[in-house]
């Protein structure tokens, strides 16, 4: 019989999921994916009209319900305008500067279904013919898709089916090295999607009853800020958030452990959560870190603001370069998906 977590088979799922375009507003292939394969393991699943899909698994206690979620979409850019030599203006979906996507390969999603490669880079990027091109601000007025097709107007890209709205989706560059590390864009958030996915999978596998009902969310707006505030069933009393661990100055956050967010830019997160998750990790061996993310908001804090009656949390790996070239190990992985797992088994929070 395989242990649990098996992380070898997480770090392959992630790989998965991030080779799946889904920028906010274009994450319909994610959400298929998800649903089919949660339709092996007979996982009841429904979308909402937003276009998350919400996994329900039966519990003991149907009076009173738990919420975990993890996000789907991703940062990505959609096309503003097409420059008269044919190039593409873009504007960005999502929190990051451009210079964290300057050369980056890229593709374009067109309305038809076809899609184009391409590369965004800085007009003024040939060091042969702009002096300054180092000094310039990377912005959307002066960085722009380099298409990889024959196009010298505006009028020969539109005849590709390349349009005003069209989303832009950025190449993963995924690879898992022999140390552990995953590294990728876009492990925000589907390093945790694919821990929540590992642990419905497990449970439904083992027939766990659980002792509460509990929906799992995969949400596809939290990058641009209303994923996981509807479709909370008013008997919900637990929201768990699954996002990623900020790491840099000041941050206890590391890649070899679970995060448990005690506040963000939204406020502290609810004391009795938070340590009732800590006393389950003491008490299953489960390595953690507690720590503040100052400018980082969560789906849990996205219902709060919508008036939600819940006690809420965020948990998750630890991600390093967050909303940049992303990393994380498997040892962080492991201890995320441990919790996750041993949380929905355990007692509600007493407030």
């Amino acid at each position: 019989m395989s242990s649990f977590p098996n992380t070898e088979e997480t770090m392959t799922l992630i790989k998965e999921l991030v080779t799946i375009p889904s920028p906010s507003g274009y994450t319909k292939d994610a959400i298929q994916f998800i649903e089919q394969r949660l339709e092996i393991s007979n996982v009841e699943t429904k979308r909402n009209r937003k276009g998350g899909l919400i996994a329900t698994l039966p519990g003991k206690n149907t009076s009173k319900h738990r919420f975990l979620t993890a996000h789907v979409d991703t940062l990505g850019a959609i096309v503003k305008e097409i420059k008269t030599d044919g190039r593409l203006k873009i504007q960005v979906i999502g929190g990051f500067p451009l210079n964290y996507v300057e050369g980056e390969y890229c593709t374009i999603h067109t309305v038809s279904g076809k899609k184009y490669t391409g590369t965004i880079l800085m007009h003024q990027t040939a060091v042969h013919v702009y002096r300054k091109a180092g000094e310039l601000k990377r912005d959307t007025e002066n960085m722009e898709v380099r298409i990889d097709e024959v196009v010298k107007s505006e009028e020969e890209t539109r005849k590709l089916g390349i349009e005003i709205g069209d989303f832009i989706s950025f190449d993963p560059r995924v690879e898992k090295t022999e140390s552990g590390f995953i590294k990728s864009r876009h492990l925000d958030d589907k390093a945790s999607a694919a821990i929540l996915i590992k642990v419905i999978e497990k449970l439904a596998a083992d027939q766990t009853e659980l002792p509460y009902t509990t929906h799992f969310l995969f949400s596809n707006n939290e990058e641009i800020g209303y994923g996981g505030n509807s479709n909370i069933p008013p008997e919900v009393v637990e929201y768990l958030a699954v996002d990623m661990g900020a790491i840099g100055d000041g941050q206890r956050t590391d890649e070899f452990t679970v995060s448990i967010c005690v506040k963000d830019a939204s406020g502290p997160y609810h004391y009795g959560l938070r340590n009732h998750l800590t006393e389950i990790a003491k008490a299953n061996e489960i390595e953690f870190k507690l720590d503040i993310y100052p400018y980082y908001q969560s789906d849990a804090s996205a219902a709060i603001h919508a008036g939600h009656d819940i006690i809420h949390g965020l948990i998750g790996p630890g991600i390093d370069a967050s909303h940049a070239f992303e990393r994380t190990h498997e040892s962080s992985l492991k201890h995320t998906e441990n919790l996750v797992y041993h949380y929905v088994q355990s007692e509600m929070t007493e407030e």
